[in-house]
């Protein structure tokens, strides 16, 4: 199964690992120098979680962090809500 977001097709990207060394010119240094450049991969935040599908059925989904923060799905509910008899 690949790193990606089922709803938005969020995957991993690449980028650099970026080694400094020395000390800021607002700390009192002379300035941070780059001394090493390595390329890196950053992972999406994926996470497994329960979901209610618009047709009304329940599944597994793995989804980014993203998604679920903005509403993007529904999460099942895994009981009914209590109700107070009538």
């Amino acid at each position: 199964m690949a790193r990606r977001c089922e709803v938005c097709n969020k995957s991993t990207q690449k980028g650099n690992q970026i080694e400094t060394r020395g000390k800021a010119k607002y700390l009192g240094g002379v300035g941070t120098k780059i001394t090493g450049k390595t390329r890196r991969e950053f992972r999406v935040n994926l996470k497994s979680v329960n979901v209610t599908t618009p047709s009304g059925e329940n599944r597994a989904m793995r989804v980014c962090t993203r998604c679920l923060r903005s509403g993007a799905i529904r999460k099942a509910v895994r009981q009914k809500p209590f109700k107070l008899p009538s």
